[in-house]
C-alpha cells in the first residue's frame, strides 16, 4: 500500500499508471490507495523524516518508488509522448540524495548507476517528430556520455559494496552492456543472458523472464527465445502487459511465421496505451 500511495500522491502518476508500474489492475491499486489514507487517517501517523535507525528497514519501498517514477519516465504507460524526461530527472535527483544520505548501502549506488545509464539514451530514444526509435536503430553518438560515465562509476560503487550483487545493481550491469558495447551488433548477448539468469533467480519476475527471453533470443536465436515466452504466457501479472505479445510477434516474425507474428503485434496494439509505442505495434501488425 504505501507504495502504491507514494506513487499517487507524491510521484503525480495516475491510479492506472500506478496499476501498470505494478502489474495489477486499476481497481487493486485505487482500492490500496482508499485502505492506506483510511490507515494513515485513523491512526493520525505523522508525516516526519525517519530517524537514521528507521531507514534500512524503509530502504526497499523507497528504492522501489524512485525506480518506478524512473520508469513511467524512460517508458511512458500512455499518453502521446514515449518518454518523460522530467520524470527521468527527478528520479535521478532522488536517487542522488538516498547515495549521500546512505553512502554504504550498495542497492541505492546499484539504482542510481541504472537510472543514468538508461537515461543517457533518452536523446536517441525519439525521432524529431516524437516517433520511437528502437535501440538497435539508435545513433549511439546521441547517447550522454557524461551520464553513461557518472553511471559506470555508480556500478562500480554499488559492486565494491554489494557481493553478490542486488536487483537493482544486476540491471545496472546489464544497462552497462549496451553503454560499453559501441554498436548494437557488437553486444555481448551472452553476458546479458547470465546476468538475466541471476536477476530470474533472485526474484522470480515474469518481467524479468521475459527480459531473459529477448537477451536468449539474441544471443542463441528465435526458438529457444519463445519456448521460454511460451512459458509464461498464462502469468496472472503479465496479463494486460503489451510486452509480453511484442516481444512473442518479434520471435515469430524471425521464425517467418509471420502470420502469428502480425497476430501478436495486433494483440499487443490492443491493449497498449500509449500512442507513439501503439502507432509502432499497428505497423509491425499489417501484412
Amino acid at each position: 500500500m504505501r507504495v502504491a500511495l507514494t506513487l499517487r500522491l507524491l510521484g503525480g502518476l495516475t491510479t492506472s499508471r500506478v496499476a501498470r508500474a505494478q502489474l495489477i489492475s486499476e481497481g487493486a491499486v485505487a482500492q490500496r490507495i482508499v485502505r492506506a489514507k483510511r490507515t494513515l487517517s485513523s491512526a493520525r501517523v505523522p508525516f516526519e523524516i525517519p530517524a537514521a535507525d528507521e531507514r534500512a528497514e524503509r530502504l526497499s519501498a523507497v528504492l522501489e518508488v524512485i525506480y518506478l517514477i524512473f520508469n513511467e519516465g524512460h517508458s511512458a504507460a500512455g499518453g502521446e509522448h514515449w518518454t518523460r524526461p522530467e520524470l527521468c530527472r527527478e528520479a535521478m535527483r532522488l536517487g542522488r540524495i538516498l547515495a549521500a544520505l546512505m553512502p554504504r548501502e550498495g542497492e541505492v549506488h546499484g539504482l542510481l548507476a541504472l537510472m543514468e545509464l538508461q537515461a543517457s539514451r533518452l536523446p536517441a530514444r525519439t525521432a524529431p517528430d516524437g516517433h520511437p526509435v528502437l535501440l538497435a536503430d539508435q545513433d549511439r553518438a546521441l547517447w550522454d556520455g557524461i551520464l553513461v560515465q557518472r553511471g559506470l562509476a555508480s556500478l562500480a560503487r554499488a559492486e565494491t559494496l554489494s557481493i553478490p550483487l542486488g536487483t537493482y545493481a544486476l540491471q545496472a550491469a546489464i544497462a552497462a552492456c549496451h553503454a560499453r558495447s559501441p554498436r548494437f551488433e557488437a553486444t555481448d548477448w551472452p553476458q546479458f543472458v547470465s546476468l538475466y539468469d541471476a536477476l530470474a533467480a533472485l526474484t522470480a519476475s515474469p518481467v524479468v523472464e521475459l527480459n531473459r527471453a529477448v537477451a536468449v533470443g539474441m544471443a542463441y536465436g528465435p526458438a529457444p527465445a519463445l519456448e521460454i515466452i511460451e512459458g509464461i504466457l498464462d502469468e496472472p501479472a503479465l496479463r494486460g502487459y503489451h510486452l509480453l505479445p511484442a516481444v512473442q510477434g518479434d520471435l515469430l516474425a524471425r521464425l517467418e511465421r509471420h502470420d502469428e507474428a502480425q497476430a501478436a503485434f495486433a494483440r499487443a496494439a490492443a491493449i497498449c496505451r500509449n500512442e507513439r509505442e501503439r502507432a509502432l505495434l499497428l505497423a509491425r501488425a499489417s501484412p
